[in-house]
């Protein structure tokens, strides 16, 4: 067992880590403040970079997920674009004395776009000429008397709206 004086001399060895002072305590409990501050602040910087992080990536995908369905409305677009004639080829054929049979597909084909989101365009004669939606391919003069306004003689080919958006105009005979 060490004696005495070893003890004494070992507490002497040691690091004093007991200030002196008062000065000396007050001084250092301002410094451990000091690095209390400095860690304060790297903490909130770390946070509000996080949050710029993260308000990024939500901007990030909110952008890819309405890029991929602008992509998916652009491709139907373009599908219902290329069977429009195969619409057209069917009303001719009606018009022609087509059988029940070209009007069933040609129903059911309508029926399928309908719900999609196509809107067919099918003025009326006697209908006011609209140059939005109209395409005016031929003209015939109005009778004397006959308002100003031009209006739809004859339905040409049917115009169709794609989900509000017109896809191609209603191509028209026009009188007045």
């Amino acid at each position: 067992m060490p004696d005495e004086q070893e003890q004494q001399e070992n507490v002497t060895d040691a690091p004093s880590t007991v200030p002196d002072t008062v000065e000396e305590a007050l001084a250092s409990v301002e410094g451990d403040f000091d690095e209390l501050a400095v860690a304060q602040q790297e903490r909130d910087d770390y946070l509000d970079a996080l949050r710029r992080l993260q308000a990024d990536f939500e901007n990030y995908r909110k952008r890819v997920d309405k890029q991929r369905i602008d992509l998916v409305d652009r491709a139907a677009l373009s599908l219902v674009d290329k069977i429009l004639p195969v619409l057209d080829a069917a009303d001719l054929a009606i018009a022609h004395g087509g059988g029940e049979e070209v009007a069933q597909v040609a129903g059911l084909l309508m029926d399928t776009l309908v719900k999609e989101g196509l809107e067919g365009i099918d003025p009326k004669p006697g209908e006011l000429f609209d140059p939005t939606v109209h395409e005016a391919v031929a003209h015939e003069p109005g009778e004397p008397g006959d308002v100003a306004h031009p209006e739809v003689a004859d339905l040409l080919r049917a115009g169709y709206r794609w989900k509000g958006a017109l896809l191609r105009p209603a191509m028209v005979k026009v009188r007045g």
